[in-house]
């Protein structure tokens, strides 16, 4: 017996009233492409069966086709093979409707992984690292908002209200338990769907925002396995609170004047034998560790666009709102871009703090290894660790506007080589396109200030 026919007798077995299969191939944007199939259609899709056009990665946020990139009528549109992510075939116990789950991930007719699919991208990366008997150990984190379905008279939002008779707690409230409380109910089935999905949840907290969250996932020597990990728990995560009448969201910025979400990435890294490369005895990074964070200091400003992919994103990056605005460095400092948190010399390792919730965990990850290589290949130097304030440094700077990080992006040969120049053409295609259709539009607040002025 092979091993897919074994993984199917064994979910079969454990899941016997599965009826239904989701399909999910995530796009660039990280929105859940794919089919819902009928159950029997699995053994298919494990042999390769299951198909679906790449143009899936010429989409823009609002999933229209941008036809510049070639993969829509230029090419004729053209179904590509997706075949199963190991490991993901899993219930969706929220649903209650007999319905399991598969990720897939794109290929070309040949077999070679399809340019467009962030995990291929990220798998290309990854062999670099495999070339030099080096492995990524991944941790990744991720804030959210639940909100009310409904929009406001304005179009706006407002916070959901999970308990109805909860008290109001004013200010931010940072790690607050009684908001915790509030939700206790909904993150014990959130933390029994992880379970059941192989999702390593390791903690939630309150942050600061009115109904803000984050979960943290558990480090996995596997950085796929640990952006599979993040695809599954914001599904499950938005898949319980519409359960319960309210809408999670990982945009970046949904208020104005309250805190953004981010999405944070831990990185180390194992040398053949296991040990940790970035371990020191010492606080101060050894030199692996310091040319690693030198690599990622001189790539992020052409790779802003990967952390911050809508014009939403550039809208977190204000001063003090522990939202890096410089490539800075720094030992326990949550004001940094890249700071080294305070652990025993086995777990030493980097948090690289810039990418929002609307990040593609892919891509984000992609790009932070990529620097990581950069850095340690070439041993470059990340300069002098910030302490205190880093806010009050006004040398260097990240594009904090999506044109700007758009252009660099498109000129920057780090990414080229790293990421594909098909990709990266790819990438800047669909993000021109949808900042232009934004800069398109009126919005109500031009009408407010412009209407009677002009």
């Amino acid at each position: 017996m092979s091993d897919t026919d074994s993984d199917i007798r064994a979910f079969t077995a454990a899941n016997p009233d599965a009826k239904f299969l989701d399909v999910l191939l995530p796009d660039l944007s990280a929105t859940l492409r794919g089919k819902r199939l009928k159950i029997d259609a699995l053994r298919g899709v494990y042999a390769g069966d299951f198909r679906l056009p790449g143009s899936m990665f010429a989409l823009d946020v609002c999933g229209n086709t941008v036809e510049s990139t070639g993969l829509g009528f230029d090419d004729g549109d053209a179904d590509r093979p997706c075949l199963p992510v190991e490991g993901s075939l899993v219930p969706v116990p929220w649903m209650g409707e007999g319905v399991a789950q598969l990720q897939v991930s794109m290929r070309e007719a040949d077999g070679r992984g399809f340019f467009g699919d962030p995990r291929q991208v990220l798998g290309g990366v990854l062999r670099q690292f495999a070339a030099r008997n080096l492995r990524p150990v991944v941790a990744l984190e991720i804030e959210f908002y639940v909100i009310d379905p409904h929009r406001t008279a304005r179009g706006g939002i407002a916070p959901g209200r999970v308990v109805a008779t909860a008290p109001d707690c004013a200010g931010k409230q940072i790690n607050s338990m009684a908001r915790i409380e509030e939700v206790s109910a909904i993150l014990a089935e959130i933390g029994r769907a992880c379970e059941l999905q192989g999702v390593p949840a390791t903690s939630a907290l309150s942050e600061s925002g009115p109904g803000q969250y984050e979960v943290n996932l558990h480090h996995v020597a596997d950085a796929c396995l640990a952006c599979d990990h993040l695809i599954r728990l914001k599904r499950i995560v938005q898949g319980v609170f519409l359960k319960h009448g309210l809408r999670a969201t990982f945009m970046a910025k949904p208020y104005a004047d309250e805190p953004g979400s981010g999405l944070h990435i831990h990185v180390s890294l194992l040398a053949a034998d296991g040990r940790n490369v970035f371990a020191a005895d010492g606080p101060e990074p050894n030199e692996a560790l310091s040319q690693a964070l030198g690599g990622l200091a001189h790539t992020m400003a052409e790779s802003m666009l990967l952390f911050a992919p809508t014009i939403n994103a550039y809208k977190r990056f204000r001063p003090e709102c522990y939202v890096p605005l410089a490539p800075t460095w720094g030992l326990n400092n949550r004001g940094v871009a890249l700071r080294i948190p305070a652990d025993a010399a086995e777990n030493r390792r980097l948090e690289h703090r810039v990418a929002g919730a609307d990040a593609n965990p892919y891509l984000l990850t992609a790009a932070v290894l990529a620097g990581i290589h950069h850095g340690m290949t070439r041993g470059l130097d990340p300069g002098a660790p910030v302490s205190g304030n880093p806010y009050r440094d006004p040398t260097a700077h990240l594009p904090v506007c999506w044109e700007d990080a758009l252009r660099g992006f498109e000129r920057s040969r780090f990414v080229a080589d790293y990421l594909g120049a098909d990709f990266q053409r790819l990438f800047a295609t669909t993000r021109r396109a949808e900042f232009q259709a934004f800069s398109r539009q009126i919005t109500p607040l031009e009408y407010d200030w412009y209407l009677g002025t002009a």
